[in-house]
């Protein structure tokens, strides 16, 4: 579920260990009759269907205080209650003594580039070593979102293999002010992504529903049916051809888990090295194998999908100012630019 399962091959039926609640969902009044391990999936981070039907099997589910099957249809105002033999992990965040990259500052709000590799909050398999830790040690005191508990100061993230520029509140009222931006999509967010092959129209406007796979809870995906996902719209615009690969400028109008990654697979175009969306393979371009070759050392260059948050707008919650902030390509995306623009040139 939200964290793995110890019982993923071992169930706790053991009356007298002790179970320690982790979740309490209250059924919707209007929801529709729905499997409960499906319910489940569909309502916690990184839970998986194996782990759920196996934490049911195991007793760890209950549906208003009773054992019951997966095969259980989820009722209106059921009450769901999910129990590990561990207690829950504390929401406080471990300060951190790690360097931030800060591009501005004031009393209200801070703009920082984040690194490649780095997570922005802590979560399963990732409690330490993150964005909000290295902001938790050199920051005191900076608000949460309602129902955010444990990502201090955080209005939006980017994940952990995108470099790039976040903005950080410092107060409440400049949290709930950059949120409203967020919610009105009048926050300007640029970003630039290498890709594979270079799009038949210039620039255009992806505007297609994405979501979780069905097959893959890790992975978004295109339902272009609209029958399924949330609504997500990516305007795209070619700023070099490279032949076999392209840079991409993205500007998001809104802001889904995983949003570029997922348009620019369903355009056809998937980010350069992008393994979870099947970039990490040689896709355009010969089968020769000094071509070959030169992809192999361009995917060492950079180990991770080219996704880069480059520039970031928004107005002021407190001055009112309209502020506009620029980012360089990190070291890995300029060296293999600069690659792709060599091999080009003299192939």
């Amino acid at each position: 579920m939200s964290r793995a399962y110890a019982m993923e091959n071992k169930e706790y039926q053991n009356e007298e260990e002790e179970l320690f609640e982790h979740h309490r969902l209250v059924v919707d009044a209007g929801q529709n009759p729905l499997r409960i391990d499906k319910y489940i999936q569909e309502r916690i981070q990184n839970a998986t269907r194996s782990k759920v039907q196996t934490g049911i099997k195991g007793g760890l589910v209950l549906v208003n205080d009773q054992i019951v099957k997966s095969n259980y249809k989820v009722r209106p105002n059921d009450i769901v209650t999910i129990s590990f033999p561990e207690p829950p992990r504390e929401t406080d965040v471990i300060p951190e003594d790690i360097p931030i990259d800060i591009v501005f500052e004031d009393d209200h709000l801070l703009v920082v580039n984040k690194p490649a590799g780095m997570v922005v909050h802590p979560a399963y398999n990732n409690w330490q070593g993150t964005l909000v830790n290295a902001l938790a040690f050199h920051f005191k005191n900076l608000p949460t979102m309602e129902n955010n508990e444990g990502r201090p100061g955080l209005v939006h993230r980017i994940d952990k293999d995108t470099s790039g520029l976040l903005v950080i509140a410092k107060s409440e009222n400049t949290l709930n002010g950059l949120a409203k931006q967020f919610l009105d999509h009048s926050i300007e967010r640029t970003y630039y992504a290498l890709v594979w092959g270079v799009p038949k129209e210039p620039e255009g406007t992806i505007s297609v529903n994405i979501g979780r796979s069905p097959k893959d809870r890790r992975v978004t995906v295109a339902f272009p049916e609209g029958d399924n996902g949330r609504h997500a719209i990516t305007h795209y615009k070619l700023l070099e051809d490279l032949r076999y690969v392209s840079l991409i400028q993205c500007n998001l109008e809104t802001g889904r888990t995983h949003q570029i990654r997922a348009h620019m697979k369903y355009l056809g175009h998937p980010l350069f090295n992008d393994a979870m969306y099947g970039g990490d393979k040689l896709l355009k371009g010969t089968q020769f194998s000094k071509y070959k070759s030169f992809v192999d050392n361009c995917f060492k260059v950079i180990p991770r999908q080219a996704l880069h948050a480059k520039s970031l707008g928004f107005v002021h919650p407190v001055s009112d100012e309209a502020l506009q902030f620029n980012s360089e390509l990190p070291e890995d995306f300029s060296t293999v630019m600069e690659k792709w623009k060599h091999y080009v040139q003299f192939n």
